[in-house]
């Protein structure tokens, strides 16, 4: 992997003085528990997440979509971020409409290591979409034929015994919640985030990109939730201006960073590209390519 060093930090708002787009920002400054948390922040272990940069490439800028995490929450709350969460067990079993791309799973295998296996990116890219239905009110994919529908046998479960997971009586016994098929034949994988140590919640994060009208997006459609409120569609050079026009957190602002690089050098984003990955090492925040 190719790695280059920068100080983006991940929870805390980005600043307002900041001389470029979230990329040169002290680690030290991140969001993180009080002091007498800290000692069991520093324990805990990332849990996989995934996240959706959803794209409106219809007017001469592009637009992607962000909503403001609700004040409750432990993790970043009141910041503007994408759609997206946690991984559910039940993500592993679901089927789809259409898988990833082979590229995209790949590239996203490639970066998991022992524990990689199709079932597993695949369940990151439902993770995403399942995430941008309950948070924004939009489902990628068809509707289920009935309430339960067979899991075909190509998209068992397949996680490796090397995985330290013992998931599977837990996804055999855990129902899905999601009323429709996810499609994930148009997603693109464009960057990977761990959450630095000593965070009240860490997360290791895959974020994927579509573009809305691929997916037959109606961007007009978008809904609050308890998850995200105050949904918006922001053009992207508006989102990394100085200040942000919306409180973000300097990994969001490194991700869009990240996509406005892409799209400069791909725009339609059709080649398989080397992919960001941001995590800690020695106190800062390292930038390799996976």
């Amino acid at each position: 992997m190719n790695r280059s060093e920068d100080d983006a930090a991940f929870g805390r708002p980005a600043s307002t003085d900041d001389a470029g787009p979230g990329l040169d920002l002290p680690l030290s400054r991140a969001l993180g528990p009080p002091p007498d948390a800290q000692r069991a922040a520093r324990r805990l272990r990332p849990r996989d997440a995934a996240s959706l940069l959803l794209i409106d490439r219809s007017r001469d800028t592009p637009r992607l979509l962000l909503g403001r995490r609700a004040g409750r929450h432990a993790f970043m709350p009141g910041l503007f971020v994408f759609p997206g969460g946690r991984r559910d067990a039940a993500d592993l079993r679901h089927p789809v409409a259409a898988g990833l791309p082979h590229p995209v799973e790949r590239r996203l295998m490639a970066g998991l290591g022992r524990r990689a296996s199709p079932a597993l990116a695949r369940a990151l890219a439902v993770a995403a979409l399942r995430e941008l239905q309950e948070e924004a009110g939009l489902s990628i994919g068809r509707p289920l034929s009935g309430p339960s529908a067979t899991l075909p046998r190509s998209q068992a479960p397949a996680l490796s015994s090397k995985s330290g997971t013992s998931a599977g009586k837990v996804i055999r016994n855990q129902p899905s919640a999601l009323s429709f098929l996810p499609d994930a034949a148009n997603l693109r994988y464009i960057a990977r985030a761990v959450t630095p140590p000593g965070h009240v919640r860490r997360y290791d994060t895959h974020f994927f990109a579509l573009f809305a009208d691929e997916a037959g997006i109606d961007t007009a459609a978008t809904r609050d939730s308890l998850e995200l409120e105050e949904l918006q569609w922001i053009a992207l050079n508006q989102a990394l201006s100085v200040p942000p026009p919306v409180p973000m957190a300097d990994i969001t602002r490194a991700i869009l960073s990240e996509m406005a690089r892409r799209l400069l050098a791909d725009p339609d984003l059709a080649r398989d590209m080397p992919v960001p990955f941001y995590h800690s090492r020695r106190g800062c925040v390292v930038r390799d390519l996976m």
